[in-house]
This record gives structure tokens, sequence and C-alpha cells, in this order.
């Protein structure tokens, strides 16, 4: 899951880029959580198609579609997600030690992606290259191809932190749920969209964790910009 601030500044080209990359990002998110599952043992992900890259199987018309919009029609920040991919932990060769690794690998896809979008962002920085549009008759979209891949590779860093928070149902909680006992696992994990709640109020209601959170955001960001630019300058 993922929030997405909007931004009055995008024009409608670089909104609809940036959302199909981010459903992308999504998709991606997903298919490594059924990949890396199906490696431990259980291949219910894969058996179910979720093993694509095709952003299709992963949309959920809830978290992926209604969510983000009725976000957007109430004014309220966006969040939004893809469909989750089932893990039967049960299946697991490892059970709750897997299902941290497979959890943990849903963020980590994202965290690679970011490194690869600010590289290519740099890149078409560096060498121009996305000039050729105004050869296009294009010259107001100049700069839109850097713009776009900044914001989704930013987007796939708050991808990254938001959903290792440490509260159902995001992956953070099943990468967390090891420390707790046995007997408190399951029905911790089953809060689920009552989660959702918890989670929004602390991100728009508590400042101490937006605090957090945000300063957290931009450390990634310069770890980001860090390894593309591998200690030196393009």
């Amino acid at each position: 899951m993922v929030p997405a601030a909007a931004s009055n500044q995008l024009d409608p080209l670089a909104i609809v880029l940036i959302v199909v990359l981010i459903v992308m990002s999504l998709g991606f998110h997903e298919a490594a959580h059924a990949w890396t599952a199906w490696k431990l043992g259980d291949p219910t992900g894969k058996d179910l198609g979720r093993i694509t890259l095709n952003p299709i199987p992963h949309i959920d018309l809830f978290l992926t579609i209604a969510l983000p919009v009725l976000c957007v029609l109430t004014n309220m920040p966006v969040i939004g997600g893809a469909k989750p991919v089932p893990v039967n932990v049960h299946r697991l060769r490892n059970p709750w030690f897997d299902m941290a690794v497979v959890a943990f690998a849903g963020p980590l896809s994202n965290f690679v992606l970011a490194l690869f979008f600010a590289f290519l962002a740099k890149l078409a920085i560096t060498t121009g290259y996305y000039n050729g549009a105004a050869e296009l008759a294009l010259a107001r979209h100049r700069d839109l191809l850097p713009m776009v891949l900044e914001y989704v590779a930013a987007s796939n860093v708050l991808l990254f932190l938001f959903n290792l928070i440490p509260i159902p149902p995001l992956d953070g909680s099943k990468v967390a749920v090891q420390s707790l006992p046995d007997s408190m696992r399951e029905p911790y994990l089953k809060l689920g969209f009552a989660g959702l709640f918890l989670i929004y109020a602390l991100l728009n209601f508590v400042p101490q964790f937006q605090q957090f959170f945000w300063s957290a955001e931009g450390h990634l960001l310069n770890v980001v910009d860090a390894i593309i630019s591998l200690g030196g300058r393009w």
C-alpha cells in the first residue's frame, strides 16, 4: 500500500504516467511476495497467477481504484494499494520466519525500484536525451521524463517505508509478528482493515509520528541518491 500525495503542479500527462508507473510498482511488489512465498514452499500466489509483472491481476477494485478515488473526492490524503497475495503460512518450510521474509520481499522490491527509477531520472538529466521530446513538438514537456521518474522513485521510497509500519495489514506487521508470543500472532494479524484506521490516524493526527515518518522518508531519499551517485557526481 502507498500514500500518494496529489500535486497541483503536475499536468495531466504527468499524472497519467505517474499513476501507470505506480500501479506497475504495486504489481511488482505483490509479484515479489508471490515469488518469494513460492521459493519458500507456498505456491498459493503462483497458482493464482500472481508471479507476473502484468499489473492487471494485482488490481483490487477497492484498494487500487475506489479508495484512492474516494480520498481525492473527499479532499483527503490519498492511500491505496494492490490486491494482497494470499500466503498460507503453514505451507512455508519455516512458517513464521519465512512469513517475515515473504513480507519483507514486497517493500524491498520497491526500494530496488526506487533505485532503478532514480537512476533513470539521473541518466535522463545527465545525458539530456529526454530533450528529444522538443523535436516532437512537445517542448513544454521537455522536462517531463526526469520529473515523472523522480516522482515515481520517491513514491517507491514511500511504498518501502509505509509498508514496513508494523500495523496489520501492512507487511511490517508480518515482519514484527515473530517477536510476539505464539498465542498472540494470529489474533494480531487478524486486525486487518481495522489497522488501516489506526495507520490513517497516525499519519494525519499524530504530529510526532508524522515528523518521524517524513523525516525517515527524507533520509531514505538521501540514501537512494548516494547509492546511484556512487559516492560522486555524474
